[in-house]
């Protein structure tokens, strides 16, 4: 049996969480200890113990826990959790029937109503994200719901709730048969080369995919393109696929040379033609000024926050003069793909950023496209922060 207790939320929190506010934070509760057990069910109530809402308590940088339901009689038990997963599985049913695309999200956190847990689906490989070890307790449940409800080719799990969601590293495999790496996935027609044992990150974001579609249908043909923190090369192999001119790759980690040579490989794109460079981006900037090289098209999709040698990158403080380093080798008419997954400022504030970058680089542009997250990454409108994914195409005006 888990354990219980009753936790009061503070009255000014009260009317956001009777209206569907899925996260239980630090700040809006009275009397919870940081020693609580993980997975401890937590029944909120107001100040005169009136029921609010019950969850689990599960330590993540972004709180103390999830509220699960608002039925004081419904049992969080393997019934629970098969209706969150039957619902989440029917709600993604054009993704299952799609030829074009076999990779997606099949439970995004909160948004299916399971706060602390993820769940990818690969061309029959199912991949679980656990971010507490809260959320890990009801393991069984959802593995056995899995299991129950879909047919699969293997089930792995990623654990991410060490020290500031640090990976924990182990052998991954739950059940099926172990998979042959890389499994490959098609993305709107696309190949992918997926790794579900190697580590945290498996080869693709899964919630870029309709902006890497817009590049190849609509923006890449005849273009010269820079993919700056470009991990595998991604949004390159789909610029090339739309026809682009030249695709330039650049990342920090070694690891993106060979990532990105296979990518493109795999899509029986000659990786030669292209161009794929282990650089700290803020070096090539300056290096590509030196050299005097503009791009048609420049790619930003920086982690919200990096650290390399020389540099701390955080988005919400830097990704202004990150923009104004792009504008300065972008060429007249050409586009820059601003993204960013930084949950801790908004759409609007994200425009004030580019819009400052703009003025201080004496440069007019115009917004032709804006994106956040494919529909396969649900979320509550009551929740904004899970809404993370914030993409603005901007042209630079000659």
């Amino acid at each position: 049996m888990k354990k219980k207790i009753t936790v009061k939320v503070k009255s000014n929190f009260i009317n956001q969480y009777k209206s569907g506010y899925p996260l239980i934070s630090k700040k809006s509760i009275i009397d919870i200890k940081e020693s609580t057990e993980e997975g401890t069910m937590i029944r909120l109530v107001d100040e005169i113990n009136n029921f609010i809402a019950k969850g689990y308590f599960g330590k993540q940088n972004k709180g103390y826990g999830w509220v699960l339901s608002r039925n004081e009689n419904e049992s969080i038990d393997q019934q629970f959790f098969m209706n969150k997963l039957g619902a989440a599985i029917n709600y993604r049913k054009s993704f299952f029937n799609s030829p074009h695309t076999n990779a997606f999200r099949v439970i995004n956190g909160e948004g299916d109503g399971l706060g602390g847990l993820t769940i990818d689906y690969f061309n029959g490989y199912y991949l679980i994200n656990w971010y507490s070890e809260g959320i890990y307790s009801f393991r069984e449940h959802i593995i056995n719901g899995l299991k129950e409800l879909v047919p699969f080719k293997a089930i792995y799990q990623k654990k991410r709730f060490a020290i500031k969601g640090k990976y924990i590293e182990e052998d991954d495999f739950v059940a099926g048969e172990r998979g042959t790496f890389p499994i490959i996935v098609k993305e709107n027609g696309v190949n992918f080369a997926i790794y579900l044992n190697e580590g945290a990150m498996v080869g693709v974001f899964l919630d870029q995919r309709e902006v890497r579609r817009k590049i190849r249908d609509v923006y890449a043909k005849g273009k010269t393109v820079l993919n700056t923190f470009s991990y595998t090369g991604a949004f390159s192999v789909f610029a090339a696929k739309g026809h682009a001119v030249k695709t330039t790759s650049v990342d920090l980690a070694n690891r993106s040379l060979d990532k990105t040579i296979e990518q493109f490989s795999i899509n029986d794109i000659d990786y030669e033609s292209q161009d794929i460079i282990v650089m700290d981006v803020f070096k090539y900037f300056k290096y590509a000024v030196k050299k005097g090289l503009t791009f048609d098209m420049v790619i930003l999709d920086p982690p919200s926050f990096a650290r390399s040698k020389k540099n701390v990158f955080s988005a919400a403080k830097d990704y202004t003069n990150l923009l104004k380093e792009a504008i300065a080798i972008t060429e007249d008419e050409g586009i820059i793909v601003a993204s960013t997954n930084a949950s801790s400022f908004n759409m609007k504030k994200f425009k004030r950023f580019i819009n400052q970058a703009f003025k201080e680089s004496n440069r007019n542009y115009q917004l032709v496209d804006e994106f956040s997250l494919p529909r396969d990454y649900k979320t509550k409108k009551e929740y904004p922060e899970g809404s993370y994914l914030k993409v603005v195409f901007i042209k630079k005006l000659s």
